[in-house]
């Protein structure tokens, strides 16, 4: 969810892990060498089909690339601009690298991941390291089995590097938090200028994967935690149809709105991530209405993507910020130059399920999260015994925020009663069927479009977030797909563009957002400035460093 926090900082266990599992001396060669703000790291935006051809050209090992990460995030993320994204490493990165160079020499490859490094957030359970959700409470959980969408990713020869600082909780805690911050992993900074926020609550893997600290990550949303920071970190990010990916071995708020979904440098990048995501499992019902969607998205990578098609401009979701609705509306140019009709739209119920929605991610948070403590064997298994760890540790766990939210959940009672079932009909309907569906019907349009969000702003711990607009909330509540592609910056701050359309759209959405994505080409390098000056950068034509 994309609520928010932030407070002082622990020393990341990254650096320890890093330290460990690091090789130094000879091992590490040229083609490994990480640097900080100067000079060019090797794999710099380097993407999943180019480190494929290196590989398989025998110009590059997997061990070498996840060396160069490894070194990579203690030079960016542990020192130098001290991004704090990455919150334990995986102690057998190395040698499940090592692992996938076996079989490639073999003449064994698994599929398009064989060999690359990928991030993971943390909330989803990954053998051999912790599962917390940045609590303290669960700094010492370490789950016996992966998440389904992670053994996923290991069959098609992904090597996890390990996991990614998150908004404690996935943000729904307190409504006075600040992106990024948990307890256990601290301040996680933003790369494009290093005081302002990285949004949530995806924001380790929204940061790292900007950064260049691993080639893809994986977030996860129940509203706005993959878009909001891929689209301030000038990421792609696919919050996928709810169901098509699998929640089990997630951290949970709610089984009605929470997804993983790729983040990545590129539209192809994240649609080859997705690919290797999804599939229907057992242990997840709602995957079960998966099963015809289960296919190679990258397949869906067509450059004419947008010609033919009707867009819809929500401009309800526009007038907060200058730089963003000039943005948008070059945005708009570039569609239609692409081929595509565009039209003003409107979600007729546009912000009316917003009370039901809260209500029902209470009623959900309670049962949901109970549900993976026990399963999961986690030290505390109660939402009440959370509550009163976070009494206890008042210091460490909230030394700018409490934990309302928590206590409004704990008070709510079971899923059969009525208030829940009506709260959970009326947000589905109002920004489903009523709300995104009717606009794509009323005027037979593909996507609505919108601003993502806004550009970042400030950190502040003892105020919290300064949300001023976003675009994505209709899908999330929904249920329904969204991606975010980057479509300019202002100052220098990236800002995105979000497509959202009918559940199971997918292989379309990519088709648009690739489309979109060659016609504009407006990811920019983060700068790691300290702060956005007068000059550090004009509006939509950022440096690159």
């Amino acid at each position: 969810m994309l609520l928010t926090a932030c407070g002082p900082q622990p020393a990341t266990p990254a650096a320890a892990a890093a330290a460990a599992a690091t090789p130094t001396g000879p091992e590490t060669g040229p083609e490994t060498a990480a640097t900080g703000t100067a000079g060019t790291f090797a794999f710099e935006e380097a993407d999943i089909a180019g480190l494929q051809a290196r590989m398989s050209g025998g110009k590059l090992t997997s061990h070498e690339l996840t060396v160069a990460y490894l070194d990579r995030i203690a030079a960016i993320d542990d020192a130098g601009p001290t991004l704090n994204a990455v919150i334990e490493l995986n102690p057998d990165a190395i040698a499940e690298a090592d692992a996938r160079d076996a079989e490639r020499k073999s003449g064994k490859l698994r599929g398009a991941l064989h060999g690359i490094p990928v991030l993971l957030k943390d909330n989803i359970d990954a053998t051999p390291m912790v599962n917390s959700a940045g609590s303290l409470a669960l700094a010492d959980h370490r789950p016996k089995a992966d998440a389904f969408l992670v053994r996923g990713l290991r069959e098609a020869g992904a090597v996890i590097l390990g996991k990614t600082n998150l908004s404690e909780w996935a943000n729904i805690r307190s409504s006075r938090s600040t992106s990024g911050w948990s307890a256990r992993g601290g301040q996680t900074r933003n790369p494009y200028a290093l005081d302002r926020s990285p949004c949530g609550s995806s924001a380790g893997t929204g940061a790292a994967i900007a950064a260049n600290l691993a080639a893809v990550g994986v977030g996860t949303e129940t509203d706005g935690s993959i878009i909001c920071p891929s689209a301030v970190a000038a990421l792609v990010g696919i919050k996928p149809t709810v169901g098509l990916v699998s929640r089990d071995g997630i951290i949970p708020i709610s089984h009605s709105q929470d997804t993983a979904g790729p983040m990545a440098r590129s539209v192809a990048d994240a649609a080859t991530l997705l690919t290797a995501m999804t599939g229907t499992d057992a242990a997840d019902p709602a995957t079960r209405a998966s099963a015809d969607h289960v296919l190679d998205y990258s397949a869906h990578l067509k450059a004419d993507g947008l010609e033919g098609a009707r867009i819809g401009v929500v401009r309800e979701l526009m007038g907060y910020q200058p730089d963003v609705d000039a943005a948008m509306e070059r945005a708009i140019q570039a569609i239609e130059a692409a081929g595509a009709t565009v039209v003003d739209a409107r979600i007729p119920t546009l912000g009316q399920w917003n009370d039901a929605e809260f209500e029902v991610l209470k009623y959900e948070l309670k049962a949901d999260l109970e549900t993976y403590l026990r399963k999961s064997e986690a030290p505390v298994r109660t939402l009440a015994e959370l509550i009163e760890f976070n009494r206890q540790h008042a210091g460490q766990e909230m030394p700018f925020f409490g934990q309302e939210i928590f206590e409004q959940a704990q008070a709510k009672g079971p899923l059969s009663e009525p208030g829940y079932l009506a709260a959970r009909t009326k947000a589905r309907r109002l920004a489903g069927p009523e709300g995104i569906d009717a606009a794509l019907a009323a005027q037979r349009l593909d996507a609505l479009v919108a601003p993502a969000t806004s550009p970042a702003w400030l950190i502040d711990p003892v105020n919290g977030d300064h949300f001023t607009g976003a675009g994505y909330g209709a899908a999330a509540t929904a249920g329904t797909p969204s991606i975010t592609v980057p479509m300019g910056d202002s100052h220098g701050l990236p800002v995105g563009i979000v497509f959202m359309g009918r559940a199971w759209s997918e292989p379309r959405m990519v088709e648009m957002a690739y489309a979109f994505e060659q016609a504009t080409k407006a990811r920019k390098l983060p700068r790691f400035l300290p702060t956005v000056t007068p000059g550090s950068a004009t509006t939509a034509t950022a440096a690159k460093r």
